[in-house]
């Protein structure tokens, strides 16, 4: 049977096209992505289907590659930090690309060892995977993919809604109401998000109360707390300054959260993760002179190759980075950082995996590990300074930037051995070659570096980031929240400047633990969970995104319950196809932009004008997304 061929691999690039422009639009957006894996492989059997003679060994090929597109628009959590702090100006192709597909590489020759290990443990489901197997079984027996046109109706929605506020500007994109109670203001926000409410429903009712919590305790609670004890300027309202302590302090809370439940999430998975190093240093028993197809890897000499050009491209970007600090201290910062990508890289790779084996790739809690190799790549960096190196502002301020770089490399290796994993679970399930599956992922990270550069410059030079617009006169509520690189830079910074909030980080690992052990409790009674995670993530990030998440959950819940789960997988591509349709429409919008010089050149409201019409419309278009969201759940065809 045809499995990897050319046309495959064309299909496969222009899919991870699609999905790693709008993953990174997304990211940069709200701090969220979506596993594309399920959506390409009903599109690549649409394709193929419509070319002829497609087989199920050849649509898993391209939805292997199309997977990429989920994995390395990851790298949007450190690369922003490097405008942020103002080491580069824009998004230099030949450093971003290279240094993300190499990342990406090292990620796929990590995972290949342990493929056998976690393959094979009964104990690791790897959820996405079966059911991606499962998708290209049906059409592979003839059966209609109807989920296609439910992912297709979904974008079309998304798209429409998302083109009618933010392109013409006739919806308004969210709704606030607070409550000022002297020096106090509380606050509730809901953001009109189609991507949000798909992603949402991904996310689960445990991890949207989770984060809907984390919001409401911040908000609800903190904030006016805060407000009472801390000096408050005359000047500022209420209201204002309710934001102002978010920003500058109740953030940090969530930090040490996030923090405390990563490293407790790693030291959970101790075990396994140790039976999967040993693994790799066990060497198989004999095998029969030529393996069975469906149970080999790339050769030896092959992945040695590979590992060998990976090394010598990432220590040459890193020094091409160090250019401007002397040979030798770049000589020095190359070794380190490259020390650096392959201890953490390889011990991310493994953690990664299982969590994806665990619980799927989308809720794999994938940034508290990035959040642990940014602390461990600080303190590499703060030990050189205090043994004289990179010494002087200049010197820390290279440190801090190079620290952000190096960790790209992390990122994508990290992100595509929360994919990777899967893909090959899926392979193993269709009886695909796993060395085919593992070159077509080599590929993916090709493509899919080469679209992150342009895209990450469009969006900049459109929208800017918050706290780095790229011109005066920029709208600054038009800006891209960028949270995850806000977070690293804020936490690479605080390392080595000594500035972070000791008291507000220490409150948040506190809380963190008592969360970690009410979260045990509850699993224990069987009553439920609270990730500790997602409560520090719904601190952290703006209360509209937590409380429309919250909503996309709690409606996924309720239908599921309506319809005993029947309409899981026709709401799982209803929700995909909202989260691509906002998405690309964001990333288009963002072209016309771009192209124009204006920020909005299909507003039809002349600039300043908005108010209550234009929230109230929003609303009710809100609402009417949601109820055709829960028609669609329920075994409607979506129209």
């Amino acid at each position: 049977m045809k499995e990897l061929t050319w046309r495959g691999v064309v299909i496969g690039a222009l899919i991870t096209v699609v999905f790693t422009a709008s993953n990174v639009y997304l990211g940069l957006r709200v701090g969220l992505t979506v596993a594309t894996s399920i959506p390409a492989a009903v599109i690549s059997m649409a394709v193929l289907r419509a070319l002829g003679g497609g087989t199920i060994l050849e649509n898993n090929l391209v939805q292997t590659q199309a997977s990429a597109a989920g994995t390395l628009s990851c790298v949007f959590a450190s690369l922003p930090a490097l405008v942020m702090a103002g080491f580069w100006q824009r998004f230099p192709f030949l450093q971003t690309a290279v240094l993300t597909a190499a990342g990406g590489m090292t990620g796929v020759l990590f995972t290949i060892p342990l493929r056998r290990v976690m393959l094979a443990d009964p104990a690791l489901p790897f959820p996405e995977g079966v059911a991606a197997a499962e998708i290209l079984r049906a059409g592979n027996h003839g059966e209609s993919p109807g989920g296609l046109r439910a992912l297709v109706h979904g974008g079309i929605l998304a798209g429409c809604f998302t083109f009618a506020s933010a392109g013409l500007r006739l919806l308004g994109d969210g709704v606030t109401a607070s409550l000022t109670y002297g020096l106090s203001a509380f606050r509730f926000s809901l953001g009109f998000s189609p991507a949000l409410l798909g992603a949402g429903y991904l996310v689960g009712l445990e991890g949207g109360l989770a984060m809907l919590l984390g919001a409401l305790l911040t908000w609800e609670v903190a904030i006016p707390v805060m407000a009472h004890m801390l000096p408050h300027p005359p000047e500022l309202p209420a209201g204002d300054f309710a934001t102002q302590i978010w920003k500058d302090k109740a953030r940090f809370i969530g930090v040490g959260l996030i923090g405390v439940a990563a490293i407790w999430t790693v030291l959970r998975m101790g075990r396994p993760l140790l039976g999967s190093m040993r693994g790799l240093l066990v060497r198989p028993p004999a095998m029969a002179a030529r393996p069975a197809r469906t149970d080999t890897d790339l050769s030896p000499r092959a992945m040695l190759a590979i590992a060998g050009l990976v090394v010598v491209t990432i220590g040459g970007m890193f020094v091409a980075f160090s250019a401007s600090v002397g040979l030798a201290s770049a000589l020095v910062a190359a070794l380190a950082g490259l020390a650096c990508c392959l201890g953490l890289g390889l011990f991310v790779a493994a953690a990664c995996g299982y969590m994806a084996g665990l619980v799927g790739s989308s809720s794999s809690p994938l940034s508290g590990v990035i959040i642990l190799a940014a602390m461990c790549l600080a303190c590499v960096f703060v030990a050189l300074r205090a043994v004289g190196l990179f010494a002087g502002a200049e010197g820390q301020h290279f440190a801090i930037g190079f620290c952000l770089y190096a960790l790209t490399a992390i990122t994508a290796s990290a992100a595509i051995a929360n994919d990777n994993l899967q893909d090959l679970k899926t392979g193993r399930m269709v009886h695909a070659t796993p060395w085919r599956q593992e070159i077509a992922l080599l590929i993916g990270c090709v493509t899919g570096a080469m679209v992150i550069p342009p895209v990450l410059n469009v969006l900049y030079q459109t929208y800017g980031f918050v706290g780095a617009m790229p011109h005066a006169g920029m709208d600054p509520t038009q800006a891209l929240a960028a949270p995850q690189p806000a977070l690293l830079l804020m936490i690479t910074s605080g390392i080595f400047l000594h500035q972070l909030d000791w008291s507000m980080l220490g409150l948040g690992m506190a809380t963190g633990c008592g969360l970690i052990a009410l979260d045990g409790v509850l699993r224990r009674s069987g009553r439920g969970a609270l990730p500790p995670l997602a409560v520090g993530i719904g601190i952290y990030l703006p209360m509209s995104i937590s409380m429309t998440l919250a909503v996309g959950a709690l409606l996924g819940h309720v239908m599921a319950r309506l319809t005993k789960g029947a309409g899981r997988h026709q709401g799982t591509m209803v929700a995909s196809g909202l989260i691509v349709g906002e998405s690309l429409t964001g990333v288009v919008l963002a072209c016309l932009s771009a192209a124009s010089g204006r920020d909005a050149p299909l507003s039809l409201l002349p600039a300043g004008v908005g108010g209550l019409l234009p929230q109230l419309a929003g609303l009710v278009a809100f609402g009417a997304l949601c109820l055709w969201f829960a028609r669609a759940q329920r075994g409607g065809t979506g129209g």
